[in-house]
């Protein structure tokens, strides 16, 4: 099973509330049948229910689906409401959301292009 998540190609949230009672085959179904995403590509899915204070991953390794399931004890996530919606996340927005901050982060600095001197 990977451990470091931190080179996995895609990290995907599924916005609005999911219901936190799916397993991995519900989830998995889910990604699959209402997002037309590939649950067994280079990817990590996010899922929040209701109350924001827990979330669960999915991702496959290889050789099977792994699903971890995060309660918190202080404290909710500022999980994006719009349902229906998948949004492809940086490491930085993980980090960012996982903090308990919000995605989007407008004082942060970003990352600059290249530029034509």
């Amino acid at each position: 099973m990977r451990q470091d998540y931190t080179d996995v190609k895609n990290i995907y949230i599924v916005c609005g509330k999911t219901d936190m009672r799916k397993g991995i085959d519900g989830l998995a179904t889910l990604v699959q049948d209402t997002f037309e995403l590939d649950p067994y590509g280079d990817s990590i899915f996010l899922f929040s229910g209701w109350s924001k204070d827990r979330y669960k991953c999915l991702y496959f390794d290889g050789d099977g689906f792994a699903m971890l399931y995060k309660r918190l004890d202080n404290g909710k996530l500022q999980w994006p409401k719009n349902e229906n919606e998948v949004r492809n996340l940086s490491q930085q927005e993980l980090r960012w959301l996982l903090e308990g901050l919000a995605i989007q982060q407008p004082k942060a600095i970003q990352k600059s292009q290249k530029g034509v001197f």
